[in-house]
């Protein structure tokens, strides 16, 4: 499975025109492509390859991050370390929204990627249009190889990839062995939710090894058995089995996921005897829900607002 939507070496990345980069980012973007996206990829391969010339390593554009149903901006090796790249372009403020989102992709990358568990991981949060700063790095208390978020501007990033590199004498990354490593994230119950009412299946938040196998063809058997037996106008009872945590309440949300349409005949219902973790997941739904269209608003403000200048 590929994980980017671009990857290329970056000797590559340098002589490849940014249209035609461009042009590969837009053709794996599986969602509605908005002006804002488009133009800041633009800017993202404008600054990089600017940055990047004194480099030899690999690039990657929208990485996924599967549990967290996320993409990382830009993801980058270079000799002895992996630097998540987080752009807010046109943005003259470090939001503390912003750290935690790159802190997180950190975080998810160093505990949950087979290969990134022994590696020196360095995010670093690139507010375009951001005044200067000192430059502070900081590795956590735990001693395991991931420096604090690195906040930078523009004329910053390339000084901050520099000292970052400098600042551990860990081996060269074998590139290609990174990229085979298994990606085993086990989501939370509320992780699971959000991101599967998102849109999202159970492949793109399962373990990437048999477990996740197992999940879609349960799901996929389940799915099958609902529609024979609509089709057949009979009744059919399923029992899923397996030891705790086995994904068990993750088959049962991500079919309730797929049949929630009220218009429809085979609209579901998802019941369950635990009444916490029903309060949990209906305030976590709820909150993520309000979370998207506060974003929305603000956008659609900020839109109005440029229209009228």
């Amino acid at each position: 499975m590929e994980r980017a939507y671009y990857a290329a070496n970056i000797s590559d990345f340098l002589s490849t025109k940014s249209e035609e980069i461009l042009g590969i980012l837009t053709a794996k973007n599986e969602f509605p492509l908005e002006i804002d996206a488009r133009q800041a990829w633009q800017q993202e391969i404008r600054i990089l390859q600017n940055v990047l010339p004194a480099y030899s390593g690999k690039i990657y554009f929208e990485y996924s991050i599967p549990r967290m149903g996320k993409r990382i901006d830009v993801l980058l090796i270079v000799a002895n370390a992996v630097f998540i790249l987080e752009f807010k372009v046109g943005e003259s403020e470090h939001t503390s929204y912003a750290i935690d989102q790159v802190w997180d992709y950190a975080l998810d990358l160093k505990n949950f990627h087979e290969t990134s568990h022994h590696v020196f991981i360095v995010p670093i949060l690139i507010a375009t249009k951001s005044k200067p700063k000192a430059l502070v790095f900081a590795e956590t208390i735990h001693n395991d190889q991931i420096l604090r978020p690195v906040l930078c501007n523009i004329d910053t990033m390339q000084i901050a990839i520099e000292q970052a590199l400098n600042y551990s004498d860990n081996e060269q990354i074998d590139i290609e062995s990174w990229e085979n490593g298994r990606y085993l994230p086990t989501p939370t119950i509320i992780e699971a939710a959000s991101v599967l009412y998102n849109g999202h299946s159970v492949k793109e938040i399962s373990r990437s090894d048999a477990q996740a196998i197992n999940l879609s063809t349960t799901t996929d058997a389940i799915s099958e058995i609902i529609e024979k037996s609509m089709a057949n106008k009979v009744k059919s009872i399923c029992f899923v089995t397996g030891v705790p945590g086995a994904g068990k309440t993750l088959v049962g949300l991500n079919i309730a996921n797929k049949y929630r349409d009220p218009s429809i005949e085979l609209h579901s219902v998802f019941l369950s005897g635990n009444q916490p973790l029903v309060s949990v997941l209906i305030e976590a739904l709820t909150r993520d829900k309000y979370e998207k269209e506060k974003q929305i608003n603000a956008k659609t403000k900020k839109e109005t607002i440029k229209k009228r200048r």
